[in-house]
């Protein structure tokens, strides 16, 4: 069965993404960091927007962006990001197999989005990603992430994240 799935398209608008490539156990986008930085600094160039939060894992990342406020075309920046991407790690050498449409196999087709609707939304989202994947101890640790520019711009204390919470089971009993 095929879901039909509709995106919100929001001139202006403030947007949660999940990209992901096609093969979960690759560590690519961390591997070729300096050629993902560059596909968006291209993409950004072509069509701008502001990147207000990202986090770079080995085989996914999450961002939010705001578009401009005439603007409402996110699909076709991650289009250009990706496209940009996997022609710049292919140069490397890195041989990619295509598809029986002749697209390469690296990018999940579809990508993640979810609409900001305020501040609240916006805080619970991207940076302690990777304490939950596991690949680092803490916040603080990662190297791909805005997190460390929110530290610097005051917005976010050094230590967010490190402390544990105490969260109650499900009959209510910490």
């Amino acid at each position: 069965m095929m879901v039909n799935y509709r995106r919100v398209y929001l001139k202006g608008g403030t947007y949660f993404f999940t990209v992901t490539l096609k093969n979960r156990q690759k560590n690519y986008l961390t591997t070729y960091i300096d050629a993902l930085r560059e596909s968006f600094a291209y993409a950004k160039k072509q069509k701008p927007f502001e990147i207000i939060a990202i986090v770079i894992l080995p085989e996914h990342l999450h961002c939010i962006w705001q578009l401009p406020e005439d603007d409402n075309d996110y699909s076709g920046r991650w289009r250009s990001i990706k496209s940009h991407f996997t022609h710049s790690i292919i140069k490397t050498g890195l041989p990619l197999q295509k598809n029986n449409r002749g697209e390469y196999k690296l990018w999940q087709t579809r990508f993640w989005e979810h609409t900001i609707r305020d501040e609240t939304d916006l805080s619970q989202h991207i940076h302690y990603n990777p304490v939950k994947h596991n690949l680092a101890q803490s916040v603080s640790e990662w190297p791909y992430s805005s997190f460390h520019d929110y530290v610097k711009d005051g917005k976010l204390p050094s230590n967010w994240g490190n402390v544990y919470i105490e969260q109650p089971n499900k009959y209510g009993e910490l």
